[in-house]
């Protein structure tokens, strides 16, 4: 090949569509098994390489040079063969602390937390240096030279005030579940997350919940993918690229997602944007009618409401694992933390604020039937949808005009 990425598992990656946006040349994403890194790199079969997890330290003995903040860092991330001559460099380090920069996270004199033990975490760590952090620690599942544990962390340092995360928790497909238990830490003033896939990883979601400036890693692959595509090609891109295909990408990914009270009209608006926007719909509400094998009110009054919910969960978690969606929401759905979290993992929030009024119920929702039981779940629950909602939608007016609204912002 001629350019292209290295990896253990590469189903995830944005690279390819990055590295396209930037030169015609062709880039592969290639996978290698631990036990074939030797004979690829060997080989040399290539003008130009980014590497990734678990590869950043390992391809380093197989080059002929290094670049000097590469070597000082000890994790390679991009590779070039001059000849038959192999040299390295780490192009993370401009990545991640762009990323800084972007997230308007200031980590001078602050107490710093790496997560993770990998060359990533190195390349943190030569970043935070470099921004004048104070104390930098590195967290691993054991503790060893340079390194603590888990525990030590919980023990002696959860009045930390900036995370980093390294480790690939949370990253596409089991985007469930964070490195570390956020609400154990209470003095936080930045978090930051190399995850890229979801766009807001599950400890950057809980971190935007509590009010904390957060980051997932996209801003920082388009970066550091930047820097390395000047180094294959030797050429500079003009000023603004990184902005320009970070905002591209983000939203080319980013779900469009419809909460709001039952009869709000976020099914008719969900069918609208989709014609518009070429995306595909998913209505949750239909996914669990069709696993259920039975209508949500036939759900109710046999499983129970608690049954709902639970299925109700399912669906939206796995829902919410997907990009470049319109996801339309039951009205209970963002009633649970757990839903909100995941739907804002790849999806910006829109809470179609529909009058009171204007919201006719009907026999088919369980929760909504009559007039009086319309009326107490708008009490309930309009607090909630302005709370989570990343805009508030004034529905107020026909359903095209609420897409266009949606359109406009998004």
């Amino acid at each position: 090949m001629k350019y292209g990425l290295i990896g253990e598992k590469l189903g995830h990656s944005f690279s390819k569509t990055i590295h396209g946006m930037l030169s015609d040349n062709p880039y592969e994403l290639y996978e290698l098994e631990r036990d074939e890194l030797e004979e690829f790199m060997r080989a040399k079969n290539f003008l130009g390489i980014n590497v990734t997890v678990p590869y950043k330290e390992a391809v380093i003995p197989y080059l002929d040079s290094i670049d000097e903040s590469a070597e000082k860092i000890g994790a390679v991330n991009t590779v070039i063969r001059r000849g038959g001559a192999l040299t390295g460099y780490n192009t993370d380090f401009y990545g991640m602390k762009m990323l800084f920069a972007h997230a308007n996270i200031d980590v001078c004199g602050k107490k710093a937390v790496i997560l993770g033990s990998g060359g990533t975490s190195k390349t943190a760590f030569a970043v935070l240096r470099s921004l004048g952090a104070g104390e930098i620690l590195r967290v691993g599942r054991t503790a060893r030279d340079g390194v603590i544990s888990y525990s030590e962390l919980y023990e002696k340092h959860t009045d930390s005030e900036i995370i980093v995360n390294t480790t690939p928790v949370g990253m596409f497909p089991s985007i469930s579940g964070a490195a570390i238990e956020l609400s154990r830490f209470d003095n936080l003033h930045g978090v930051l997350d190399a995850v890229y896939n979801p766009l807001r990883s599950e400890l950057v979601a809980a971190a935007r919940a509590r009010k904390i400036n957060a980051e997932g890693g996209l801003y920082m692959l388009v970066a550091q993918a930047v820097k390395a595509s000047e180094i294959f090609l030797d050429k500079q891109y003009p000023d603004g690229t990184l902005d320009k295909i970070y905002n591209h990408i983000k939203r080319d990914k980013e779900n469009i997602v419809l909460i709001g009270m039952p009869a709000s009209g976020k099914s008719t608006v969900g069918r609208i944007l989709a014609k518009k926007t070429g995306r595909k719909l998913v209505d949750t509400d239909e996914l669990i009618v069709e696993r259920a094998k039975m209508q949500i009110k036939d759900i109710f009054a046999s499983l129970g409401e608690d049954e709902f919910r639970k299925l109700e969960s399912e669906v939206v978690a796995e829902v919410s694992a997907n990009n470049s969606l319109i996801i339309s929401t039951g009205g209970g759905a963002i009633l649970k933390e757990e839903n909100a979290l995941n739907l804002k993992k790849n999806g910006k929030l829109y809470f179609i604020d529909r009058p009171l009024s204007r919201l006719i119920p009907t026999a088919s929702r369980p929760l909504a039937s009559d007039r009086e039981a319309i009326e107490k779940r708008y009490a309930e629950r309009y607090g909630i949808y302005c709370e989570v909602c990343d805009q508030r939608i004034d529905a107020d007016c026909e359903a095209n005009a609420v897409a266009d609204k949606i359109l406009e912002s998004f």
